[in-house]
């Protein structure tokens, strides 16, 4: 019972802290100010630094707070075992790679088509849970996938306001580079997440020490591709340049958002993840309409926002895989 609670209650902290992210995120990348605006690219080795000094005390207080464990621990796990600290080489790799895609994405895309179609990741992470995992989906799980990607398209569903002259500059080659990007991002998240989530499964380590294994390897390949792209304006600015107290709440809410998604892969799975993402994005538009008025909410989107809430419920009532009677 106290497990099925703690599950629910990583997924609605994952919700809270996707949504703030979302809307501190945009405001924070839009807003005009003086000088340079922040880099991405600083933002996210920043992150994974934060990530890192707070797993680091996570383990320090599982451990009382002792100096001496914890030396112990991270020269144990880490340190001593190499074969499996390169095993995380693999996931920060390629969520290394994932998150370049997004930009790419985004810098090419319309925010509505970027979030429909990034929506396919929950697909491909129920494919590779099936064929990495071997997790046994039943059909009211497979239909409630469908009834979800397609209640997030109708809520994500383009309206017929005129286009935005940044829209009309938008030529037919750049539109399918971004929608190249988005697509491998889909499949580079739904393998990263299984595979991360094997690597939980089967081992013994606390979820904290894998966590500061996969932030060590996310924090090389962050400033190797930080130096690759900016490397000019951090030379010239600093790493650090255009930051401010909104970009430090964005950085702090994407070391957070890390965390918890190891807790929610923990404690369920990463399928279930993507649900409360999508919950996460109905609940942004919501907040854009309320508070910031920059949407219109149409008849589309109430349908879409109830085939969501559906298909939330649904995938809850087959929530217990089948038994697969191959594994012992």
């Amino acid at each position: 019972m106290a497990s099925t609670r703690l599950k629910y209650l990583s997924l609605g902290v994952l919700v809270f802290q996707t949504t703030s992210l979302v809307l501190t995120m945009r405001y924070s990348r839009t807003l005009q100010g003086d000088g340079p605006r922040y880099l991405a690219s600083s933002a996210v080795v920043t992150a994974e630094l934060l990530k890192i000094i707070a797993c680091v005390m996570l383990v320090f207080k599982e451990h009382s707070y002792s100096v001496r464990a914890l030396n112990s621990v991270l020269r144990q796990e880490i340190a001593q075992k190499p074969v499996e600290t390169l095993k995380l080489a693999i996931p920060s790799g390629i969520y290394t790679l994932q998150n370049n895609l997004l930009y790419v994405a985004l810098s090419n895309l319309d925010a509505a088509t970027y979030q429909v179609t990034y929506q396919l990741k929950i697909l491909t992470t129920a494919l590779f849970s099936v064929s990495m995992l071997g997790r046994r989906l039943g059909v009211y799980q497979w239909l409630s996938l469908l009834i979800l990607m397609g209640g997030v398209a109708l809520v994500q569903w383009p309206s017929d306001s005129p286009a935005s002259p940044e829209t009309e500059q938008l030529t037919t080659g750049s539109q399918l580079v971004g929608l190249v990007a988005v697509l491998v991002a889909c499949c580079s998240s739904g393998f990263a997440g299984v595979y991360f989530e094997k690597i939980l499964k089967e081992s013994k380590q606390s979820v904290w020490v894998r966590n500061i294994q996969l932030g060590m390897f996310g924090l090389v390949f962050g400033v190797i591709g930080m130096l690759a792209y900016d490397g000019d304006r951090v030379r010239e600015h600093g790493m650090f340049q255009g930051y401010n107290s909104l970009t430090c709440v964005v950085v702090a809410l994407q070391a957070l958002g890390g965390l918890v998604i190891a807790a929610v892969i923990k404690y369920a799975d990463n399928i279930l993840k993507g649900f409360a993402t999508s919950l996460s994005i109905i609940l942004s538009t919501l907040i854009s309409y309320f508070w910031l008025e920059d949407f219109v909410p149409t008849s589309v989107f109430f349908m879409g926002a109830v085939l969501v809430i559906v298909a939330t419920f649904l995938y809850g009532y087959e929530g217990k895989p089948a038994p697969n009677p191959s594994r012992a």
